[in-house]
């Protein structure tokens, strides 16, 4: 069966009009979802802006405490402090402070949305306390079984 020209002018315009039809759903869709996008990117900004700004408010509130100004000082100083404490005379196991701990459960508050409670915070032993060789080595050990290369 052999197509004459016209029916063969007739297919190519159904076609291409088919194909300009699904352009221009696609592009309106596109677009649509954009805005939606826009519009849940600046509201969750706001929300994160509020958030700032309650816990601007809340750090100011702590700063006014006189007591905590030195804490403050001691704590953060971390290469002055970390250069003249001796760290042999920290026990292992202190204990962060009341302040210091409230103003981590305000950052992850803010981090994750909902109200977190942290029940507990120590120090983590610093690198130059010196690392235990057997511990180090069994970590190196888990690490080493994790090469998702070897496995292929």
């Amino acid at each position: 069966m052999a197509m004459n020209r016209v029916d063969l002018a007739a297919m190519t315009v159904l076609v291409a009009a088919g194909w300009a039809v699904a352009y221009a759903v696609l592009r309106r869709t596109l677009r649509r979802t954009l805005a939606e996008r826009q519009t849940d990117t600046e509201r969750q900004l706001s929300a994160l802006a509020a958030a700032i700004k309650s816990l601007q408010a809340e750090v100011a509130e702590l700063s006014k405490n006189r007591e905590m100004q030195p804490i403050i000082a001691t704590e953060f100083d971390l290469e002055a402090s970390a250069a003249t404490t001796d760290e042999s005379a920290r026990p292992d196991d202190e204990e962060v402070t009341a302040e210091i701990t409230a103003v981590i459960a305000a950052a992850a508050t803010a981090f994750l949305g909902k109200k977190v409670r942290i029940l507990s915070a120590k120090l983590l032993q610093l690198p130059s306390e010196g690392v235990n060789a057997w511990s180090q080595q069994g970590r190196v050990f888990v690490q080493a079984s994790h090469n998702l290369r070897s496995r292929g």
